[in-house]
C-alpha cells in the first residue's frame, strides 16, 4: 500500500497488517515511547497517524 493511500487515522489492526507486526508489539512500542497513538472514544481505542506509520516504514525500525 503506498503511503498516499493511507487513511488519516489507522486502527491497531490496520497498522499491524501494514507493518507485519503483532498488535501487542505496537502496544509495547507506544508504552515505551517509540511511537504515539491518538486515543478516541470512551474505551480509548488507539488510532495511528500517517506520520507514525511513515516513521516506522522509512526508518527501518521493524
Amino acid at each position: 500500500m503506498s503511503k498516499s493511500k493511507f487513511p488519516g487515522l489507522l486502527t491497531l489492526k490496520q497498522v499491524s497488517k501494514i507493518l507485519n507486526v503483532h498488535a501487542n508489539t505496537l502496544r509495547n512500542w507506544e508504552r515505551e515511547g517509540f511511537i504515539s497513538a491518538v486515543r478516541i472514544g470512551r474505551r480509548g481505542d488507539r488510532r495511528f497517524t500517517k506520520a507514525v506509520i511513515n516513521k516506522i516504514l522509512y526508518s527501518g525500525a521493524n
